[in-house]
């Protein structure tokens, strides 16, 4: 049987991006990048982290997501009382089997929503440290490897402190993406009213694409090609946070390999098998931003990750094939 050419892999890369997309469409008003860039994280295997006011869809855009895909999903609401077994699971003895037996946690599924993860105390929010990176659990000194593919969305509330623990770095750096929802505007949110009036969208999501299909998927975008003057562009720009006198900590190679990553997955979402300067400026700031550490004078300035990587951005020169 002939393999299938590069193209055609790519063109099921975008036809997967445009049934999800569309069923999202059902449920989630506007937002067609935030949605995107959702997608981007799935294919390329990563954990995305929303962030953004109480009500403004987070946790309906992770549900919308999960009901559109032939995946197991799990929910974990994130409190100051839940225990990092709560998450994981743990071993009880059985008294009818006379031996311990492994009662998996709500991390064993293929889609896992953290809502409000910065609600949990640091003990349990580290519990997500190994599943997020390493796909894998620990418990009692036996490793348990968790289904693929697997994605953790995390919501989180920046304006409300009382209550909450912020991640930490390194919980933040196993994040590929972090996005903002932002408020509809006017005509989205009179759609908003007439959608979600009188009915609940959700119930109207159909699965389009099975798990072993997005395997095949998240594949097909590694081999998406990536010129060498655009990895340069993008090495320069990740290098340039490192020397920023604004930033306190730079992103981290982990970073590069991330930002390198999306950027894959953004080209074939739109149809291509190469990688163009202008992905890396669109994906530079939510793969990059949470990565880095401000100092102080540059955060009583008023200066934000965001408007610090745009600056970098704007002064690295693009390259020119």
């Amino acid at each position: 049987m002939q393999a299938a050419s590069p193209k055609a892999v790519i063109g099921d890369v975008q036809q997967f991006g445009a049934q999800v997309q569309a069923q999202i469409g059902r449920v989630i008003v506007g937002k067609a990048e935030v949605v995107e860039l959702l997608l981007v994280g799935l294919l390329c295997e990563g954990h995305v982290l929303l962030e953004d006011v109480p009500g403004t869809g987070k946790t309906t855009l992770a549900r919308a997501l999960a009901s559109s895909l032939a995946c197991e999903f799990r929910r974990i609401q994130f409190t100051p009382d839940l225990l990092p077994t709560d998450v994981t699971g743990l071993s009880y003895f059985n008294q009818k089997l006379a031996d311990f037996v492994f009662r998996a946690g709500p991390i064993f599924a293929q889609i896992v929503l953290a809502d409000e993860i910065n609600r949990a105390t640091p003990r349990t929010q580290s519990a997500l440290l190994e599943a997020m990176q390493e796909r894998t659990v620990t418990i009692d000194g036996e490793t348990r490897d968790l289904p693929r593919p697997f994605l953790v969305v995390a919501t989180q509330n920046p304006v409300e402190l009382e209550g909450t623990f912020p991640l930490p770095e390194a919980q933040l750096d196993r994040f590929l993406l972090k996005l903002d929802m932002g408020y509809p505007s006017a005509a989205e949110e009179d759609a908003i009213l007439l959608r979600h009036g009188n009915a609940e969208p959700l119930a109207d999501v159909q699965r389009v694409v099975q798990a072993a299909d997005i395997r095949t998927l998240a594949n097909a975008v590694s081999r998406v090609t990536v010129g060498d003057l655009v990895r340069q562009y993008l090495v320069a720009i990740v290098r340039a946070t490192r020397a920023s006198d604004e930033l306190e900590l730079g992103a981290s190679p982990r970073g590069s390999l991330a930002l390198y990553r999306t950027c894959q997955a953004y080209a074939a979402l739109n149809g291509r098998d190469f990688v163009l300067p202008d992905d890396v400026k669109r994906l530079v700031v939510p793969t990059l931003g949470h990565r880095l550490v401000l100092q102080p004078e540059a955060r009583l300035r008023g200066r934000s990750p965001a408007k610090i990587v745009q600056s970098i951005v704007d002064r690295v020169p693009v390259p020119v094939e």
